[in-house]
């Protein structure tokens, strides 16, 4: 099988996405995430990242990994913006400092790893190779082959991929009340108009647009966002309130 047909294809991600739903974010323990293959199109990216917040859990050499890495599992290409835009590596590293803490060593291990084996296998750090190498990579982590090439990841590569691949599923698609999806980039990439509380009939018809409400869950009343807030940054704080 060739390169090209084992990679997934942007539209594959974006109906991937849209199954899974735009709404919620989950966390997604390792291993867990249906195997897929890595990066889309090859297709230049057409924006320049975005101006780097400060960072909450990761180092800034992973930070520089896990951006290259989410910019190749969902491209910013000709057909828009990407995981990059969406700033899921931001969500990412918040997450990490938060309800993602027990998964923070899986990442120090994993990028260190991932970086490891671009070094090995394709002669330059993963930041500092091209696209279609970035590719080639992220292919041999999805399938394993990294491990069996002998890169020393958590558990082993293809888990570490689907890891990782799960958490940009959530920074690009999720709600931005969490940290990504920033300026609705992922929504817009699916087509999803956003939270509506009421949908007339015109609305429910096949091929009509909805205008885009660009709003969060948490803008309106249905959900606590204080509440949220520190479930996100703690996820034992309801246990240990009795809630």
């Amino acid at each position: 099988m060739s390169d090209d047909e084992r990679r997934l294809s942007r539209r594959d991600v974006l109906r991937m996405a849209s199954a899974a739903g735009a709404l919620t974010i989950v966390p997604v323990a390792a291993g867990k995430t249906p195997s897929v293959a890595a990066a889309g199109d090859d297709l230049a990216q057409v924006a320049a990242a975005p101006v780097r917040e400060p960072l909450q859990a990761l180092s800034a050499a992973e930070a520089d990994i896990l951006d290259a890495v989410v910019a190749r599992l969902i491209p910013t290409d000709a057909s828009g913006s990407g995981a990059t835009e969406a700033m899921a590596a931001r969500y990412i590293d918040q997450a990490l400092a938060g309800f993602l803490a027990p998964q923070r060593d899986a990442y120090r291990a994993g990028l260190a790893a991932l970086d490891q084996y671009a070094r090995v296998s394709r002669g330059a750090a993963f930041a500092a190779l091209p696209p279609a190498d970035q590719d080639a990579v992220l292919v041999d982590l999805e399938s394993g082959a990294a491990s069996r090439a002998g890169a020393t990841f958590p558990g082993n590569s293809a888990q570490f991929f689907s890891l990782v691949r799960g958490h940009t599923m959530q920074g690009t698609f999720g709600d931005p009340f969490y940290g990504g999806n920033a300026g609705f980039v992922g929504w817009d990439l699916l087509g999803y108009p956003g939270v509506r509380t009421a949908v007339t009939a015109g609305e429910q018809q096949m091929g009509v647009t909805v205008t885009p409400t660009r709003r969060s869950a948490y803008d309106g009343g249905m959900f606590n966002k204080a509440q949220a807030s520190r479930d996100h940054a703690d996820p034992n704080a309801r246990e240990r309130d009795g809630d």
